[in-house]
């Protein structure tokens, strides 16, 4: 029998601080957390939780719904994960917990969330790496999440993680992959900035007609350069899924795979070329290139993104690197 934590954060969706619980309010901001009232916010359950923990129950597992509206109170969740204690001192995941975590979520921000506290609780500071740590990884693996999606799936191609995933989205079918399903293990971008990125991250904007506004930075994958600086960029594209591999009609990134241990970069660049003619036209160029780790150097002074959805600002270096297999769900 298992026991079964039913996670929902405290907001419909993440606060653009990186987190939940930025600043010590709900997980939707601090504006939200003033103005919304409780009870409207953080504790009518949504149908699908309540469908899945009954399919669970029903299933004979101990179900426990937790609703977190802090980074504090997900920590507590998750320590229902840790494994025994270590002679290095070390908080570490239980590889054979007989407890699994089921995250409902109403956007790729909210997962992502619960990851970045995930890797904050079990990524060992780098002077106490343990020998027992992979070579090309700074985390453990991470325990497994079973993943509920609140909405219905999206067509086209602003599709959320789950649907590019092929993970079930009824509550039932849910419930029956984490109690019998197996581990399917994922790909995690980390970044300096301290935070996670499980789809991708799209940095650049448009203006009020919805024309790419142009920017600078230096772009530099394992090495090579995909911009020295000086180059008008429309969009820059950093994916370790699909979710931003198209840019309207725009192909960005190529083949994104969240299981290959590699990120891809994509940078688009107008270039002005002459015809026969003498007339001016403008084509867009994409420079792609895959690696292990993409740093990029913004000349402008601030240059607008979204990680997994979540609206922010770069406004000096970043860098985002793999971690091989590090986080994993439970599917069918």
């Amino acid at each position: 029998m298992y026991d079964v934590v039913l996670l929902t954060l405290g907001s419909e969706r993440d606060g653009s601080g990186g987190g939940c619980g930025s600043g010590g309010a709900c997980c939707g901001g601090a504006d939200e957390a003033a103005d919304a009232k409780p009870a409207e916010r953080c504790e009518t359950p949504r149908v699908p939780v309540l469908a899945c923990a009954d399919a669970l129950t029903a299933r004979g597992a101990r179900v426990d719904s937790v609703t977190a509206r802090s980074d504090a109170e997900i920590d507590e969740v998750l320590a229902r994960l840790d494994g025994p204690p270590r002679p290095d001192g070390l908080t570490w995941p239980d590889p054979d917990s007989k407890t699994r975590l089921v995250v409902a979520t109403a956007s790729d921000g909210q997962l992502r969330a619960v990851l970045r506290r995930l890797v904050r609780r079990y990524a060992p500071p780098p002077s106490r790496r343990p020998a027992d740590l992979a070579g090309n990884r700074t985390v453990p693996d991470l325990p497994p999440v079973g993943v509920l999606p609140l909405d219905p799936a999206r067509g086209g191609t602003a599709r959320d993680l789950a649907a590019q995933l092929g993970l079930p989205r009824d509550p039932a079918a849910v419930a029956a992959a984490v109690l019998d399903g197996t581990v399917r293990r994922l790909d995690l971008l980390r970044n300096d900035g301290g935070s996670v990125t499980l789809d991708g991250a799209l940095l650049g904007a448009a203006d009020d007609a919805g024309r790419p506004l142009r920017w600078r930075a230096r772009v530099e994958v394992d090495g090579a350069i995909l911009s020295h600086g000086e180059d008008p960029i429309m969009a820059c594209a950093i994916g370790n899924a699909g979710g931003y591999a198209r840019l309207d009609d725009v192909a960005l990134l190529a083949d994104p795979d969240p299981t290959d241990g590699r990120v891809e970069v994509a940078v688009a660049v107008p270039v002005v070329t002459r015809s026969a003619l003498g007339r001016k036209r403008v084509r867009l160029e994409v420079r792609r290139a895959r690696g292990r780790a993409v740093a990029v150097v913004p000349r402008d002074e601030r240059v607008p993104f979204l990680d997994d959805g979540v609206e922010g600002e770069l406004n000096r270096k970043r860098s985002w690197w793999i971690e091989p297999g590090a986080w994993a769900v439970w599917t069918v």
